[in-house]
């Protein structure tokens, strides 16, 4: 027998078989309505209206805050994003590290404080108070048409400081950014 078909017949057969396939890894997403501890899960979300408490935790993925949610991560580690979309309030806090972003947008209130964020801080359209203060961040912070007030201050960044359309004006002073101060923020 030709080696090619005898090669074609065993690749064929492996297949047929079942053999060698290997399904995509799913990433399993976790619901958090209380307190979680030093524990890791792959994908975490605080459904519509829940309220969730992070102390220690890790998160290998994404951390979604869902509508009317409250998020509050203390010293937490998140390999992905953290984004709340219409969320009450999202609060990341007290030597927490997001290797992604911290997104909250159209929500209420949002708080970063002493933390590290390697990607970038967005604050899109919340209606109530924000606080960005003493953290490190590896891009930029953008806030950007909020209607609460907003605090930014002591941040180290590597990107600009984008503030505009904010009402009222947000406050702060402190921040060493390596690109831009721009707009409401210029005098940061």
């Amino acid at each position: 027998m030709n080696a090619k078909v005898l090669l074609g017949g065993v690749v064929l057969g492996a297949v047929l078989g079942g053999v060698g396939l290997v399904a995509p890894a799913v990433a399993e997403e976790r619901s958090c309505r209380k307190t979680m501890r030093a524990v890791t899960v792959d994908n975490l979300r605080v459904p519509s209206g829940a309220t969730c408490t992070l102390v220690g935790t890790r998160v290998k993925g994404t951390l979604k805050v869902e509508r009317g949610a409250t998020l509050v991560a203390r010293g937490v580690r998140v390999e992905g994003n953290v984004q709340g979309e219409n969320a009450k309030a999202v609060s990341v806090l007290a030597g927490s590290h997001v290797k992604g972003s911290v997104q909250v947008k159209q929500g209420g209130a949002a708080t970063v404080t002493s933390s590290r964020i390697d990607s970038d801080i967005q604050l899109d359209a919340n209606r109530r108070y924000l606080k960005v203060v003493s953290n490190r961040v590896g891009g930029s912070i953008q806030v950007v048409g909020n209607k609460g007030g907003a605090q930014i201050k002591n941040n180290k960044l590597k990107g600009n400081l984008q503030c505009k359309e904010n009402s009222p004006r947000p406050t702060g002073g402190g921040n060493k950014a390596g690109g831009d101060k721009e707009d409401q923020c210029r005098r940061f």
